[in-house]
C-alpha cells in the first residue's frame, strides 16, 4: 500500500496494491498489521458502517465531542468527494479542510484521525460508502458543522443545484461557534 499525507498531515490517502487481470481484481482492503506499519496508527477499529446515497446527497460534517472517532473510509460503488475538517484547537491546521475523490475505480481510502469533522458528497448516480471507526457511535455526543460554512469555504463540487442534506445536517453549527 502507498500512504500519502494530505495537506492536513494526519489525514492520510491510502492506495492499496491491486492485483488485476482479465478475470477482475483482488486487494486487501484492510490488514491491521500492514495498516499500522504503513501509517503509524495503532488504534483498534470497533465498528464498521455502510451507507448508500443518491447523487448530490451530502452527509456531514459530523464529529463527536466525546468519544471522537477515527475513520478509515472508502467507496465500494460509485464516487464521492470526501472532506475532513481539522477542529482540534491545538492543531497547526485548525480550521483547515482537505478533500479527496474516493471511488470504486481508484480504490483509495482516507484515514481521518479522531478530532476531525467528516462529510462527503455523492458525485455518481449513487455511491456505497464504507467506514471503519475507532470508537462507537454515541448520538448524545454527535455534533454537526454546517457543510456550507463561509469560514471553512469548502469547495464542494457543483452538481447543478443545492445538495440534498438531512434535517440534522441542514441545522449544522458554524465553525466560529467552536472558537
Amino acid at each position: 500500500m502507498r500512504v500519502t499525507p494530505c495537506t492536513i498531515a494526519d489525514v492520510l490517502r491510502i492506495e492499496p496494491r491491486v492485483f488485476g487481470d482479465t478475470r477482475g481484481f483482488f486487494f486487501e482492503s484492510f490488514n491491521q498489521r500492514a495498516f499500522t506499519q504503513a501509517t503509524g496508527v495503532d488504534l483498534p477499529f470497533v465498528q464498521d458502517n455502510h451507507s448508500k446515497s443518491a447523487r448530490n446527497v451530502l452527509r456531514g460534517l459530523h464529529y463527536q465531542v466525546q468519544n471522537p472517532q477515527g475513520k478509515l473510509v472508502r467507496v465500494v460503488a460509485g464516487e464521492v468527494f470526501d472532506v475532513a475538517v481539522d477542529i482540534r484547537p491545538d492543531s497547526p491546521t485548525y480550521g483547515q479542510w482537505v478533500g479527496e475523490i474516493l471511488s470504486d475505480a481508484n480504490k483509495r481510502q482516507l484515514w481521518i484521525p479522531p478530532g476531525l469533522a467528516h462529510g462527503f458528497m455523492v458525485l455518481s448516480e449513487s455511491a456505497e460508502f464504507l467506514y471503519k471507526t475507532t470508537d462507537y457511535y454515541a448520538p448524545e455526543f454527535e455534533r454537526c458543522l454546517a457543510w456550507d460554512d463561509p469560514t471553512l469555504a469548502i469547495a464542494w463540487p457543483a452538481l447543478g443545484g443545492p445538495p440534498q442534506v438531512s434535517h440534522k445536517d441542514a441545522q449544522g453549527a458554524s465553525f466560529l461557534s467552536l472558537c
